[in-house]
């Protein structure tokens, strides 16, 4: 495989008009490019780091069979790849002077990626994510289900969404979204854009939250799915997952999505039991760098 099969821009509507169809195709695994990059082009210049993305597609016998772009933090999220397209990628990018902070792809993308780039560049990967992606096939909800209702979150709920999703971020070690949160910059965070939905008690009090993102290409995400420590294990999680699961079945979507933690057992099964089938594993890298990064 030839470098040069990689065409390069930074221009996302015309990413967009060469590689919609593409990311359209397998809209559950390609579900994180294609709400990136969507928010990349409806903000805009607005979208914080948008002027410093890169974009990148793979295109063989015409057709277009991968895709990249470097994300707002500075990470490259990748489409899969084999071995040898992945270090491909890597001997480009690394021999065209870009540093990314890290890469994100599935499993062994990823890892092909990492192993590549620290040969050019001398800096070792550091695994610092890994995840189980899940797509909905049938919806099964529980048989008991906790009393009480789901109910969309409006405007006079925003605080304790805010609080909700830092204490989602603490308890999964997501401290970019910490420290976004307590400087104010809400609208900076991943989930600035996105529908929530409570589980409510008889008594009209919120016991669990579960967001999800706008339908892009026929995909919603779920994401993320928060009940406070002291009232897990009651239903209410798998209630309110299931709340907004059948809502986006209800608003046309053909694939809904949700990433778990690997070693998280109690979420993983509940995701199963109401339907949820395992599709592919995630990882993600990081670069550590031992001098400042180039722009």
């Amino acid at each position: 495989m030839r470098p040069d099969d990689w065409q390069l821009s930074d221009d996302v509507d015309d990413f967009l008009a060469r590689a919609g169809d593409f990311l359209r195709s397998r809209p559950a695994l390609h579900n994180t490019p294609l709400t990136d990059i969507e928010k990349l082009r409806t903000r805009g210049a607005d979208a914080r780091g948008a002027k410093a993305t890169v974009f990148g597609r793979l295109e063989s016998g015409g057709e277009i069979c991968a895709i990249f772009y470097r994300t707002p933090r500075g990470y490259l999220s990748v489409t899969p790849l084999s071995a040898e397209q992945a270090g491909t990628l890597a001997a480009l990018l690394a021999g065209s002077g870009h540093s990314p902070s890290g890469v994100i792809a599935d499993h062994d993308t990823a890892a092909a990626f990492a192993k590549t780039w620290q040969r050019h560049t001398g800096v070792a990967p550091l695994p610092f994510w890994q995840t189980h992606l899940y797509r909905l096939g049938k919806l099964t909800p529980p048989q008991r289900r906790p009393e009480g209702r789901g109910r969309v979150a409006g405007e006079q709920d925003h605080e304790q969404v805010v609080r909700w999703c830092r204490a989602f971020c603490v308890d999964v070690g997501e401290n970019a979204s910490v420290g976004a949160i307590d400087a104010g910059s809400w609208d900076d965070t991943r989930f600035a854009d996105k529908l929530f939905t409570f589980w409510e008690s008889p008594a009209g009090i919120p016991v669990s939250m579960a967001g999800s993102t706008s339908m892009v290409g026929g995909m919603v995400r779920v994401d993320p799915v928060s009940t406070p420590a002291h009232l897990r294990g009651r239903g209410y999680a798998g209630a309110v997952t299931v709340e907004v699961s059948r809502a986006a079945l209800t608003a046309g979507a053909t694939d809904v999505v949700l990433f778990a933690d690997p070693t998280n057992p109690t979420s993983n099964a509940l995701y199963q039991r109401i339907g949820y089938v395992h599709v592919a594993d995630f990882t993600g890298y990081k670069f550590p760098y031992t001098a400042p990064e180039a722009s």
